[in-house]
């Protein structure tokens, strides 16, 4: 895609304050189709839920929404914003995980969503190996939930107490196919949606192509379903540990684990 902010900025930005915003980089009509399939995949992901136990408590969210030949598809098709995640890793990079949620009024999406927390279980203090991606389906208002972020605190190794990250707190506003990238050190949180209407939002993480996926993608789609190179790199394909001695003692072009990963 041609470039909407100098990297440079970008770069500065996610040094500085931890996060950068792109205004208006998805298309319209692809985000009507996005709303659409938004409640397909919640519907598709409460399914497995209620089968397993897991009750209410992730209503409103869906996991892993890959692989059923809709929108959410097609959007990683279009790599958007590829140089700046290139640039945040300073190398290659894979799908972490893939998931969508509908923060309305009526649904706790997340009980912590709505408290202050970070992406990332350990603090990397300045490595970067994690990036959060969230793109906004819907308009982001200040009515409606938008994310509060803590500019500067991906440099915190403890959490400040809540009223500290709480005052010191921006509201990530914007229109419907804006998208935000922020390191996953980040301090942040939800907002109450009090409108009564949905505020969607897609969300990916990515992540070096050493760390584990949250879910084996390659397991899950098969080899036929990446169509091109990009892809196979995007979702964990060149990445894959070995399983035997066979599998290791292979020529380069044979090998499961590609070089280039970090």
């Amino acid at each position: 895609m041609k470039s909407i902010k100098a990297l440079s900025q970008f770069l500065f930005e996610i040094e500085t304050k931890g996060f950068s915003f792109f205004d208006k980089v998805v298309p319209v009509s692809l985000l009507e189709r996005m709303r659409i399939d938004t409640q397909k995949q919640i519907d598709r992901c409460q399914e497995w839920q209620q089968k397993n136990g897991l009750g209410a408590g992730l209503q409103g969210a869906a996991h892993h929404v890959i692989g059923c030949e809709d929108s959410f598809d097609e959007f990683l098709e279009h790599f958007f914003l590829d140089e700046y995640i290139h640039a945040f890793f300073d190398g290659e990079y894979i799908l972490n995980t893939y998931g969508v949620l509908d923060n309305y009024s009526a649904t706790n999406v997340y009980e912590h969503g709505m408290k202050f927390h970070r992406d990332i279980r350990t603090f990397s203090n300045g490595y970067r190996v994690l990036l959060n991606m969230l793109v906004m389906i819907d308009d982001f208002t200040l009515e409606n939930g938008a994310t509060k972020l803590v500019p500067g605190s991906h440099r915190f190794k403890e959490k400040p107490d809540d009223e500290t990250l709480e005052v010191n707190s921006v509201r990530a506003t914007g229109e419907a196919g804006g998208i935000l990238l922020f390191d996953s050190n980040l301090w942040h949180s939800a907002a109450p949606n009090t409108t009564g209407k949905s505020r969607r939002a897609l969300t990916p993480m990515f992540s070096r192509p050493f760390m584990k996926q949250q879910l084996d993608y390659p397991a899950l789609l098969g080899e036929s379903f990446p169509k091109t190179e990009k892809m196979r790199q995007l979702l964990g394909f060149n990445a894959l540990v070995p399983r035997n001695r066979d599998e290791w003692y292979q020529p380069p072009e044979r090998r499961k684990y590609k070089s280039g990963q970090g």
